[in-house]
């Protein structure tokens, strides 16, 4: 990482410190304000007047799922290099004013969609937002700076390749989501990396950021007035549509195959995985408490109990609800030694079949609704992170209303809700398992990337 990316972050980290200390938690209502510009460009506001910090967060349509098959890594690749210089400034003087004025700008390439945000003092705002305005209207992409992102991207995935959750996600994709945009490495590969050109990255800027789809969200100290010339100058200049490909939906694949990686290392690495709801389900609140209860609540989890705390079988596991743009899928992963992996899994699996078959119980329902109800406003301790939401709960399409219904939803839900979904969405024979070491007593149904 070079200096004054590490300096920038630095002063990133005592921004949020700043903001911690003096923004408090939010009412028992947040009041968004929907702004719109005059050229028609939209954004969700939480004004914050009690400290002089603005955080801004915005998403694109389409991240890495759309990067051609042999140039992989191309999203990525791009949000690395986006804040290396534009306009007049190259990357030295553009990360020097960020420096100078502890500004924080960044860009990000996710699986459906490439976002970025800045954040900054009040005082520094019109700095900062032309900094913004120039990274996305006119990025430099100066030759310097590509190269030296490059090997950044190529260390950073040659020191990956000895890590075995590299290698689980990697099987995870291929299996999982096969012949799909999806089962490709979102970071590329040596080959495909080498292969992004300075040309590539320039129309990856013109064609892929547009106004439409984009998804705005801002919270601190700046009124609905200051802000709405300001999405103009941002993002008016950006082309009215992007140049997206159209990418499928999917079902997810291997329905109850066991995958192995072969490494030799002491301890295997597992993810479960099977088919889970979209986040516009109705049934997304009872899965939310199921998810807890299952394995999302930590040590007051099934799987954090039987697992680990009665049996010793691992040092953690925990499942998680994943809804993307083309796929769902509700997953288990952790960690156990080599000759405990068959036992693990089987436990895991017997867990998975009860809780589908009984349900959760009464007092585990209460104790999900009262923890994923009271630690909400724990999301809201800074303007960055209160902006983030603004910006998920758009993307989600929940509705500007959606935080302030958040809990009642959850604690709407009910016990037969639950059972309702347990039945619904856990089948452990459709459990399909990725498994990366030397897992003794368990035969596979194949193999990937052999050393």
């Amino acid at each position: 990482m070079d200096a004054m990316k590490m300096i920038r972050q630095t002063g990133a980290l005592l921004l949020t410190a700043f903001a911690l200390a003096f923004t408090s938690l939010p009412a028992a209502a947040v009041d968004i304000e929907k702004v719109v510009s005059p050229g028609g460009v939209e954004a969700w506001l939480v004004r914050d007047a009690k400290n002089p910090i603005i955080s801004l967060q915005y998403a694109f349509q389409g991240g890495t799922e759309l990067d051609p098959q042999d140039k992989l890594g191309l999203a990525i690749m791009a949000a690395s290099t986006m804040d290396e210089g534009a306009g007049d400034l190259d990357s030295q003087a553009f990360q020097g004013k960020l420096d100078d004025n502890s500004i924080t700008l960044t860009f990000s390439a996710g699986r459906d969609g490439f976002a970025g945000q800045v954040t900054t003092l009040r005082e520094t705002k019109d700095t900062a937002f032309d900094l913004l305005r120039l990274a996305l209207t006119r990025p430099r992409f100066d030759n310097e700076a590509v190269e030296r992102i490059r090997n950044q991207l190529l260390t950073s995935l040659r020191r990956s390749q000895a890590d075995p959750n590299y290698w689980a996600q990697l099987a995870f994709g291929e299996t999982l989501f096969p012949g799909h945009a999806y089962g490709r490495p979102q970071r590329g590969t040596a080959q495909t990396l080498a292969a992004v050109t300075r040309d590539d990255l320039v129309a990856f800027a013109r064609t892929r950021l547009a106004r439409e789809g984009l998804k705005v969200a801002v919270s601190g100290d700046i009124t609905a007035a200051e802000l709405a010339p300001l999405l103009d100058s941002l993002f008016g200049a950006l082309p009215a549509k992007a140049n997206l490909t159209k990418v499928a939906d999917i079902q997810l694949a291997a329905p109850g195959k066991t995958i192995l990686v072969p490494r030799p290392i002491p301890q295997t690495v597992m993810i479960l995985a099977h088919g889970g709801l979209d986040r516009s389900d109705p049934d997304w609140y009872a899965a939310t408490i199921l998810n807890y209860v299952l394995g999302g609540g930590g040590f007051s989890s099934r799987l954090m109990d039987e697992v680990r705390e009665k049996r010793g079988l691992t040092y953690g596991i925990g499942s998680s609800l994943q809804s993307y743009d083309h796929a769902n899928l509700i997953s288990v992963s952790g960690s156990t030694v080599n000759d405990k992996a068959a036992e693990a899994i089987s436990v895991t699996k017997q867990i998975w079949g009860d809780v589908a078959k009984n349900g959760i119980t009464e007092a585990e329902l209460r104790d999900a609704q009262t923890y994923l109800t009271g630690s909400f406003p724990l999301q809201f301790t800074n303007n960055g992170a209160i902006a983030g939401l603004l910006l998920q709960v758009q993307r989600d399409d929940l509705g500007i209303e959606y935080l302030n219904k958040r809990n009642d939803l959850l604690n709407a839900v009910t016990i037969s809700d639950v059972k309702r979904v347990a039945a619904r969405l856990l089948d452990p024979a459709k459990l399909t398992t990725i498994l990366v070491g030397q897992p003794t007593g368990i035969t596979p149904d194949g193999t990937l990337y052999k050393p």
